[in-house]
C-alpha cells in the first residue's frame, strides 16, 4: 500500500499547491473570495477553511491534534478571517510536512463519525490516503473558482510540483 516515503510526497505536494492557491486567491478582491460561487461549500473562503478544517479533523485522529470544535456542517466557518486562514494553511501544512515522515500507516483506525455518531474502523493507510485526496478533491474546486475570478493558479500536476524528483 502506501509507506512515510509517499506520504512525504504528498505532504509536499499539498504545501506546494496551498502556496500557489493561496497566492492567486491573494489576488482577489475579499467579497469575491467570500461570495457563493456554487461550490459544494459555496465560496472560495468557505471551501478553503473546510480543507483546514478536514486536515486538523484527520490529524487530531491521526497524530493527536487538537480537535475542530465545529461540525462538517460548519467547516466553511472554521477560519474565516482571510489572513487568519492563510496563515493556519502555512502553519498547518509546515506540521503535516513534519508528521507525514513519521506516519503510522499499519493497522485500523477506530473513531466516532461527527456526522451520524457512528463508530467507523477502517485501515490507517486508507485514511491517510483519504485525506490527501480530500486535499486535491477540493484543491481541483478551489482552482476551478479562482480560473472563474480570473486568477491564475497555475499547474496542478504533482510530477512538476514536487521538486524531490529534479
Amino acid at each position: 500500500m502506501i509507506d512515510t516515503q509517499w506520504c512525504r510526497m504528498m505532504a509536499a505536494y499539498n504545501s506546494e499547491m496551498n502556496r500557489r492557491i493561496y497566492a492567486a486567491a491573494d489576488g482577489v478582491d475579499p467579497a469575491s473570495r467570500r461570495a457563493d460561487l456554487g461550490a459544494f461549500f459555496g465560496s472560495l473562503l468557505g471551501t478553503l477553511s473546510h480543507v483546514l478544517w478536514a486536515d486538523h479533523m484527520w490529524m487530531a485522529r491521526f497524530d493527536g491534534w487538537p480537535k475542530p470544535e465545529l461540525g462538517m456542517r460548519q467547516s466553511p466557518e472554521y477560519v474565516s478571517d482571510w489572513p487568519a486562514l492563510r496563515a493556519a494553511r502555512d502553519s498547518t501544512d509546515a506540521r503535516l510536512e513534519e508528521w507525514a515522515g513519521r506516519a503510522e500507516l499499519t493497522g485500523d483506525l477506530c473513531w466516532t463519525n461527527g456526522a451520524n455518531g457512528r463508530e467507523m474502523t477502517r485501515p490507517r493507510a486508507v485514511l491517510v490516503t483519504h485525506m490527501f485526496n480530500h486535499q486535491t478533491h477540493h484543491r481541483g474546486q478551489v482552482h476551478a473558482l479562482l480560473t472563474r475570478l480570473g486568477a491564475r493558479p497555475g499547474d496542478t500536476d504533482l510530477p512538476w510540483a514536487v521538486t524531490q524528483f529534479d
